[in-house]
């Protein structure tokens, strides 16, 4: 066997895009328990607007806070968005409670949907934070599109590592000329 034909055998067979694309609808048909997820941060009703803040930037995520009862029941939502556009207008105080800003009756997924489910409600909602709850509203997770980006990622480490630092461009030389 030449050294050709023994190179051959041990690449990595790199997938095209159209085959790459192939394979999306079935990745996003998956549900989401397939997705890592880290805890949502919730509070009680009551919380103060400052306590919030402070649990975002704790957080370093730029997430959102949930709002749930003492039984883990999801009762509204409050995201930084909401907090910084009040701020912005000089029209909030941090140390009322967090019902005051909240969204109340926030869109909700649960584990059982799909991934493309999330996509479609991130989109057109324009959420970046989806809280899941199970069928007694009890908040028990929350998607985020970083959750989704790098599942989606992960599932294609070979071709995104060995992209070109702009996907389309045509290298006039070999790398390192």
């Amino acid at each position: 066997m030449s050294v050709t034909e023994t190179s051959a055998l041990t690449e990595t067979p790199q997938r095209s895009e159209p085959a790459v694309a192939r394979e999306m609808p079935s990745l996003t048909e998956q549900t989401l328990t397939v997705l890592t997820r880290r805890e949502p941060i919730s509070v009680p009703p009551g919380t103060s607007l400052a306590a919030c803040l402070r649990s975002i930037q704790r957080s370093g995520t730029g997430d959102s806070v949930f709002v749930c009862d003492g039984d883990g029941r999801l009762l509204g939502v409050l995201t930084e968005r909401d907090v910084f556009g009040q701020i912005v207008t000089g029209q909030v105080d941090v140390s009322r409670p967090v019902e005051s800003l909240m969204t109340t009756e926030p869109q909700t997924l649960r584990l059982e949907q799909t991934i493309l489910d999330a996509i479609e409600l991130m989109q057109t909602g324009r959420y970046r934070n989806v809280p899941l709850v199970d069928d007694d509203l009890r908040l028990v997770g929350v998607v985020r599109q970083n959750d989704i980006i790098r599942f989606l990622a992960e599932s294609f480490p070979e071709e995104l590592l060995n992209l070109p630092p702009r996907p389309h461009q045509a290298m006039q030389e070999p790398e390192g000329a």
